[in-house]
């Protein structure tokens, strides 16, 4: 990490919005974060980030630190770390290679893999073949290969009376390709890493269904997070043993949230599989970073702080 910048010296652009399907997602971790930096001292201004423009208001702005509060596509895919690389100011979260593996999901699940993290079997298929048969026993989940925030997941379960074909109106968020996925059934348990400290674990309670869906993480009481979750404490440890090595394989920096299924109904053992790696967790006011930092004791002022401490290039 960095030496601390001084907050009255520092101005930090706090990029958001954006074009991607999560741009009402990131207009409130924007605010959130905003509202956080210009408590603990800093020179904080919001940019609601435009295509057409950003490059030449953040060339013009020139900001000390950029802080990347942009979810989905461009956002969190590494495209916009190479334009932070590209103009040399120092950013927040984790560096081009990183984040475009990371959204990746067929990527990300053969680094998981090839490191030891248990991942859930899976396949990638073309739209229209999802659309027309089941490629895989049920249940399953359809997801898509490139996107956050549970957007576009759906789950197959065994009592469908055939594939799901619907989805062919949403080759906007899928693209040509679906990634089929086996469906863990049990528990949602999520851990942050920060820098390269596995924080606590939280066990989901979703109120809108069998998991956790879009709805669930951004509406007030959309879901309960119970901190630390309720688990046999080999599993918590292994939680957050899996998260730490995901967050490395990866190369990831700065701040990252990996998301886990725990089935404990099968066996005393139970099965704790790794569902992805989200580089740029939301900072919302029901989101679960900082719930897990505060656990850890860092108020949410002292974690954008130490967030934009962290900033450089060349991540």
């Amino acid at each position: 990490m960095n030496s601390k910048r001084r907050p009255d010296e520092t101005t930090v652009a706090v990029l958001m919005g954006g074009w991607s399907a999560e741009r009402k997602v990131s207009l409130a971790s924007g605010e959130a974060c905003y509202k956080a930096l210009r408590n603990a001292g800093f020179n904080a201004i919001m940019v609601d980030v435009k295509r057409e423009t950003i490059f030449q208001v953040l060339a013009d702005m020139k900001p000390d630190v950029i802080f990347n509060a942009l979810h989905g596509k461009w956002g969190e895919d590494g495209t916009a770390s190479a334009l932070f690389e590209t103009l040399g100011i120092p950013y927040t979260h984790s560096g081009v290679l990183a984040s475009a593996v990371a959204m990746d999901k067929q990527k990300s699940k053969a680094l998981f893999k090839e490191a030891g993290v248990p991942v859930a079997e899976s396949l990638v298929v073309p739209l229209e073949v999802a659309a027309s048969r089941h490629p895989m026993p049920l249940p399953y989940v359809l997801k898509p290969v490139a996107e956050g925030s549970s957007v576009g997941v759906h789950i197959i379960d065994r009592n469908a009376n055939g594939p799901l074909m619907t989805i062919m109106d949403e080759r906007a968020i899928f693209g040509d390709s679906v990634m089929v996925e086996r469906f863990i059934a049990g528990r949602e348990l999520t851990c942050a890493v920060m820098g390269d400290v596995a924080l606590g674990v939280i066990d989901i309670v979703s109120h809108h269904g069998t998991f956790y869906d879009y709805e669930s993480k951004y509406a007030h009481g959309g879901s309960e997070h119970i901190l630390p979750a309720n688990i046999p404490n080999d599993v918590y440890r292994r939680c957050q043993k899996y998260a730490l090595m995901a967050h490395q394989a990866l190369g990831c920096r700065g701040v990252s949230r990996s998301d886990f299924r725990y089935d404990d109904t099968n066996s005393e053992k139970g099965e704790l599989i790794l569902l992805e790696v989200n580089t740029q967790p939301g900072m919302t006011g029901t989101s679960l970073v900082p719930e897990l930092a505060k656990h850890a004791g860092h108020s949410f002022e002292e974690l954008v702080t130490w967030m934009v401490n962290d900033a450089s290039v060349d991540r």
